[in-house]
This record gives C-alpha cells, structure tokens and sequence, in this order.
C-alpha cells in the first residue's frame, strides 16, 4: 500500500488530527472519557450570558489529565504523535483510521461553512 505523496499525507494526517482532537477535547459523545479528569464550572459575565470554563479534578495524574484533556493544544500534540506512529508502524489498521477521521473533519469544516452562510 503507498501511503502517498508528502504533501497529501501531511494533509491527511492534519485533517485526521484536527477531527480525533475535537472529538476527545469537545464532542459530547466522548463526554463520559473526560468526566474523571474534567469538572466545569459556570459563571455569568455583566450580560447575564453563562460562560462554561473545563476544571481539572484531583490531583497527579488525574489532574495532568484533566489539564490534557481540557487544551486542545495540548490533546493535539499527542493525537498528531499518535496518528503519526499508527501511519507509519500499523499503515494496514492506521490507514484506514485517518482516512475515516480526514473525511469526518472535512465533514465538520463543510458543515460549519454551510451553516455560518445560512445563518442557522
């Protein structure tokens, strides 16, 4: 199997570690992965909107991974590692996994363009 052009691979990987970053930063459905780490806490500004800020629990590890999981910047590094040695050491299991999550971020990237033109 090739793996591709450079350009295109470094692309696919991007658009594959984009989507797995939001999807265990952000995405309800892995939700109950992150409650362990991950508490929130609420609060109103001058304009009475509700402002929603992610709170590491606990201490040592769990507190390190509540931080991880918190930061997209951080959950990036290590999804972008992840995927890097999947695409290289496993390319039969690791392959198709990018390809799957490059296709969902498109997805997502499409879907938040048509909705911001439609004003949904």
């Amino acid at each position: 199997m090739s793996l591709g052009n450079d350009v295109w691979s470094f692309v696919i990987l991007g658009l594959a570690s984009f989507r797995l970053t939001r999807l265990l930063v952000y995405d309800k459905i892995t939700e109950f992965l992150r409650s362990p780490f991950i508490g929130e806490s609420v609060e109103r500004d001058e304009d009475g909107h509700e402002n929603i800020y992610l709170v590491p629990k606990g201490k040592g590890l769990q507190k390190w991974l509540g931080e991880l999981l918190s930061c997209h910047w951080c959950t990036g590094i290590w999804v972008s590692a992840f995927l890097y040695v999947i695409f290289f050491m496993y390319p039969d299991v690791g392959w198709p996994a990018i390809m799957i999550l490059s296709v969902a971020a498109i997805g997502s990237i499409i879907e938040v363009i048509v909705t911001k033109l439609i004003g949904e």
